[in-house]
Protein backbone atom coordinates (compact mmCIF):
# COMPACT_ATOMS: atom_id res chain seq x y z
CA UNK A 1 0.00 0.00 0.00
CA UNK A 2 1.13 3.56 -0.84
CA UNK A 3 1.46 5.51 2.22
CA UNK A 4 -1.23 8.88 1.19
CA UNK A 5 0.23 12.11 0.17
CA UNK A 6 -1.10 13.55 2.87
CA UNK A 7 0.85 11.59 5.15
CA UNK A 8 3.91 11.93 3.25
CA UNK A 9 3.51 16.11 3.86
CA UNK A 10 2.79 15.35 7.68
CA UNK A 11 6.31 13.41 7.75
CA UNK A 12 7.80 16.14 5.66
CA UNK A 13 6.60 18.81 7.99
CA UNK A 14 8.03 16.71 11.22
CA UNK A 15 11.47 16.94 9.57
CA UNK A 16 10.88 20.99 8.73
CA UNK A 17 10.22 20.87 13.06
CA UNK A 18 13.27 18.73 13.64
CA UNK A 19 15.50 21.65 11.47
CA UNK A 20 14.15 24.52 13.02
CA UNK A 21 15.27 22.73 16.30
CA UNK A 22 18.55 22.09 14.90
CA UNK A 23 20.98 23.84 17.25
CA UNK A 24 19.11 25.04 19.66
CA UNK A 25 20.34 24.85 23.28
CA UNK A 26 18.29 22.91 26.36
CA UNK A 27 18.06 26.47 27.72
CA UNK A 28 17.53 28.33 24.93
CA UNK A 29 14.79 26.32 24.30
CA UNK A 30 13.07 27.32 28.03
CA UNK A 31 13.69 31.10 27.11
CA UNK A 32 10.38 32.16 26.66
CA UNK A 33 9.37 36.30 24.78
CA UNK A 34 5.93 36.64 26.02
CA UNK A 35 3.15 35.98 24.79
CA UNK A 36 4.45 33.23 22.84
CA UNK A 37 5.76 30.35 24.90
CA UNK A 38 9.04 28.57 24.55
CA UNK A 39 10.46 26.18 22.01
CA UNK A 40 10.23 23.12 24.15
CA UNK A 41 6.55 23.87 24.97
CA UNK A 42 5.97 23.56 21.17
CA UNK A 43 7.79 20.75 20.25
CA UNK A 44 5.65 19.18 23.24
CA UNK A 45 2.62 20.85 22.30
CA UNK A 46 2.87 19.53 18.50
CA UNK A 47 3.32 15.93 20.03
CA UNK A 48 0.32 16.45 22.19
CA UNK A 49 -2.00 17.14 19.52
CA UNK A 50 -0.56 13.78 17.48
CA UNK A 51 -0.77 11.61 20.43
CA UNK A 52 -4.52 12.97 21.03
CA UNK A 53 -5.51 12.76 17.46
CA UNK A 54 -3.36 9.54 16.09
CA UNK A 55 -2.77 7.75 19.35
CA UNK A 56 -6.00 8.14 21.79
CA UNK A 57 -8.53 8.73 19.30
CA UNK A 58 -7.40 6.94 16.45
CA UNK A 59 -6.06 3.75 18.04
CA UNK A 60 -7.42 3.93 21.52
CA UNK A 61 -3.97 4.24 23.39
CA UNK A 62 -2.50 7.33 24.90
CA UNK A 63 1.16 7.16 25.62
CA UNK A 64 2.21 10.12 27.84
CA UNK A 65 -1.09 11.20 29.71
CA UNK A 66 0.55 13.99 31.70
CA UNK A 67 1.71 15.57 28.46
CA UNK A 68 -1.84 17.70 28.11
CA UNK A 69 -1.18 19.74 31.69
CA UNK A 70 2.09 20.29 31.08
CA UNK A 71 1.93 22.05 26.79
CA UNK A 72 -1.83 21.70 26.39
CA UNK A 73 -3.67 24.55 24.65
CA UNK A 74 -5.03 26.81 28.01
CA UNK A 75 -2.99 25.15 30.46
CA UNK A 76 -0.67 27.51 32.10
CA UNK A 77 2.59 28.18 30.83
CA UNK A 78 5.79 25.68 31.35
CA UNK A 79 9.31 25.28 30.11
CA UNK A 80 10.11 21.92 29.66
CA UNK A 81 13.28 20.36 28.40
CA UNK A 82 14.09 20.28 24.80
CA UNK A 83 15.40 16.55 25.08
CA UNK A 84 12.53 15.49 27.29
CA UNK A 85 9.88 16.93 24.92
CA UNK A 86 11.88 15.94 21.70
CA UNK A 87 12.13 12.43 23.16
CA UNK A 88 8.20 12.66 23.88
CA UNK A 89 8.24 13.81 20.35
CA UNK A 90 10.14 10.99 18.79
CA UNK A 91 8.06 8.30 20.72
CA UNK A 92 4.33 9.89 20.00
CA UNK A 93 5.60 10.24 16.20
CA UNK A 94 6.58 6.84 16.01
CA UNK A 95 3.66 5.41 17.93
CA UNK A 96 1.12 7.45 15.54
CA UNK A 97 2.77 6.09 12.19
CA UNK A 98 1.50 2.74 12.75
CA UNK A 99 -2.28 4.40 12.07
CA UNK A 100 -0.92 6.77 9.61
CA UNK A 101 0.42 4.58 7.27
CA UNK A 102 -3.36 2.62 7.29
CA UNK A 103 -4.50 5.54 5.72
CA UNK A 104 -6.60 5.63 2.33
CA UNK A 105 -8.60 7.86 0.44
CA UNK A 106 -11.70 6.44 1.69
CA UNK A 107 -10.93 6.10 5.47
CA UNK A 108 -9.90 9.90 5.39
CA UNK A 109 -13.36 11.01 5.12
CA UNK A 110 -14.83 9.11 7.93
CA UNK A 111 -14.20 9.65 11.67
CA UNK A 112 -12.53 9.30 14.71
CA UNK A 113 -13.62 8.00 17.80
CA UNK A 114 -15.14 10.58 19.77
CA UNK A 115 -13.58 13.34 21.60
CA UNK A 116 -14.47 15.27 24.81
CA UNK A 117 -16.20 18.04 22.43
CA UNK A 118 -18.59 16.49 19.28
CA UNK A 119 -16.45 14.87 16.53
CA UNK A 120 -17.14 17.57 13.41
CA UNK A 121 -13.93 17.15 11.52
CA UNK A 122 -12.98 14.14 9.57
CA UNK A 123 -9.48 12.15 9.46
CA UNK A 124 -8.82 13.97 6.70
CA UNK A 125 -9.40 17.25 8.10
CA UNK A 126 -7.63 16.71 11.13
CA UNK A 127 -4.67 15.59 8.83
CA UNK A 128 -4.38 18.96 7.40
CA UNK A 129 -5.03 20.65 10.71
CA UNK A 130 -2.06 18.73 12.16
CA UNK A 131 0.18 20.09 9.50
CA UNK A 132 -0.87 23.46 9.57
CA UNK A 133 -0.57 22.98 13.22
CA UNK A 134 3.06 22.38 12.81
CA UNK A 135 3.60 24.93 10.57
CA UNK A 136 1.86 27.25 12.77
CA UNK A 137 4.40 26.79 15.12
CA UNK A 138 7.72 26.26 13.00
CA UNK A 139 7.13 30.04 12.19
CA UNK A 140 6.79 30.96 15.90
CA UNK A 141 10.02 28.56 16.87
CA UNK A 142 11.97 30.41 14.01
CA UNK A 143 10.51 33.99 15.21
CA UNK A 144 12.19 32.87 18.86
CA UNK A 145 15.23 31.68 17.56
CA UNK A 146 15.62 35.43 15.91
CA UNK A 147 15.01 36.63 19.17
CA UNK A 148 17.25 34.67 20.56
CA UNK A 149 20.25 36.38 17.63
CA UNK A 150 20.54 33.46 16.19
CA UNK A 151 21.97 34.01 12.65
CA UNK A 152 21.93 32.02 9.21
CA UNK A 153 18.68 30.45 9.55
CA UNK A 154 16.85 28.79 6.91
CA UNK A 155 15.38 31.18 4.40
CA UNK A 156 13.03 28.46 2.64
CA UNK A 157 11.39 25.43 3.36
CA UNK A 158 13.79 22.49 3.39
CA UNK A 159 14.83 20.02 0.82
CA UNK A 160 11.52 17.61 -0.64
CA UNK A 161 13.03 15.49 -2.82
CA UNK A 162 12.27 12.66 -0.26
CA UNK A 163 8.60 13.81 -0.13
CA UNK A 164 7.63 14.52 -3.66
CA UNK A 165 3.78 15.45 -4.61
CA UNK A 166 1.75 12.10 -6.35
CA UNK A 167 -1.46 11.51 -7.30
CA UNK A 168 -3.74 9.93 -4.77
CA UNK A 169 -4.96 6.67 -5.01
CA UNK A 170 -8.45 7.53 -5.81
CA UNK A 171 -10.32 10.26 -6.19
CA UNK A 172 -13.61 10.67 -3.97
Amino acid sequence: MTTHLLVTQLRFTRTELLRCVEGVSDEEARKRFDPMNCIAWMVGHLANQENRYWNLRAQGKELFPELNDLVGSGKPASKPSLKEMLSVWSQITKAADIYLDTLTPELLVTYLLPSPKPTVENIGTLLLRNIYHYWMHIGEAFAVRQLLGHKNLPQFVGDMVQYPYFCEEKSI
